[in-house]
């Protein structure tokens, strides 16, 4: 089967909403509307086979250095397959690229977003998603979702202080092994 991640279009919003919205009806899922979708069709990317929306994901911000991962769903029949995985990583890639620091989600699969480098945090790790949507959420109170969060960008490596660079390497780790 051949599949293409694209940018979602207008077009492909009913295709969305079947899938996201099935998820929903098995309480796996948030429910979304067509507007919710519209809203942020522009950060919204979609799998695509044979002119049928299979998959899709979006990034909706949060603040100017935070990023949610939302609404990622796979076609029931494509659950597995691995096409999940290739949205999360197209989706980490445009995070990047608009320059987001940090990149959020609240799942029930917590295993397959630690298997992609995001760690489980704790809620308040994430509180402007908390205060931006979440309070609105009939599932507030007793939210079964679990927050990951992916650092997007490399830590800074340490720099030694000027003195240590002015000795040079070799009586650095001399220094060092004294110490």
């Amino acid at each position: 089967m051949d599949i293409t991640i694209r940018p979602a279009a207008a077009t492909d919003v009913e295709g969305i909403l079947t899938i996201v919205n099935g998820y929903a009806e098995e309480d796996l899922m948030l429910p979304r509307t067509a507007a919710q979708i519209q809203r942020v069709l522009v950060r919204f990317l979609v799998a695509e086979s044979a002119g049928r929306v299979v998959g899709c994901g979006s990034l909706v911000e949060l603040t100017p250095r935070l990023v949610e991962l939302r609404s990622l769903a796979v076609a029931p029949e494509l659950r597995g397959s691995g096409l999940g995985r290739r949205l999360v990583e197209a989706l980490v890639v445009l995070a990047r690229e608009a320059g987001f620091e940090q990149l959020c989600a609240l799942t029930l699969n917590e295993g397959f977003f630690n298997r992609l480098g995001f760690p489980t945090v704790d809620r308040w790790d994430i509180s402007p998603k908390l205060w931006h949507e979440c309070i609105y959420c009939p599932k507030f109170d007793a939210c079964d979702e679990i927050p990951v969060l992916m650092n997007l960008v490399e830590p800074q490596e340490e720099q030694a202080p000027r003195w240590q660079m002015a000795i040079g390497l070799p009586l650095r780790r001399r220094l060092k092994v004294a110490h």
